[in-house]
């Protein structure tokens, strides 16, 4: 089914999170069931990462039909993760990649305008790197478009649910693409 899908892409879905937020809990979760289901997945699980995306990261993405953003608290002080999402709103508009954000413990709306503890998170980023304000507002405007689509809130949803109605999704994309 899945591979059908993907034509010449590599993966049907790369995920993107944040891992001390999430690596244990709801992005295992949701990676377990996606490969239950044969869904090729990519997800990075380096624990060490380097100032710049790598390009085997950048491939990756490129490779893909689907992304999933796992937005959470600590997501934008990384500016990895920031760098993949720019990578991957790329691929959304040349290559009409599907994205799928979700949004683990925090408000969409502070996402978008960078607010609550979200917002705290990405102003220590902004510390880092305020002589760079081109990249900072690349960064402002990726957090914006992507968390206005539309995606899969989680205050009140408990995780295994969660990733369940996440792979059904997924599953009805890769179905409907036959």
């Amino acid at each position: 089914m899945a591979s059908s899908y993907r034509n010449n892409k590599k993966y049907d879905v790369f995920v993107s999170f944040r891992g001390e937020d999430t690596r244990d809990n709801f992005t295992s979760h949701l990676y377990s069931a996606l490969s239950r289901q044969n869904i090729q997945t990519f997800i990075d699980d380096q624990l060490n990462r380097g100032d710049e995306i790598s390009e085997s990261l950048v491939n990756a993405i490129e490779a893909s039909a689907i992304s999933v953003i796992i937005f959470s608290e600590s997501y934008p002080s990384s500016r990895w993760c920031l760098d993949e999402l720019v990578k991957i709103l790329e691929c959304k508009k040349e290559y009409a990649q599907i994205l799928i954000p979700v949004f683990y413990r925090v408000d969409p709306s502070d996402v978008r305008n960078q607010t609550g503890s979200f917002g705290d998170s990405f102003s220590k980023l902004e510390e880092r790197f305020k002589e760079n304000s081109k990249k900072l507002q690349t960064w402002r405007k990726a957090l914006k478009e992507a968390a206005s689509l539309s995606g899969f809130p989680s205050q009140s949803i408990r995780i295994n649910n969660k990733s369940k109605r996440i792979l059904q999704y997924i599953s009805n994309k890769i179905s409907g693409a036959l």
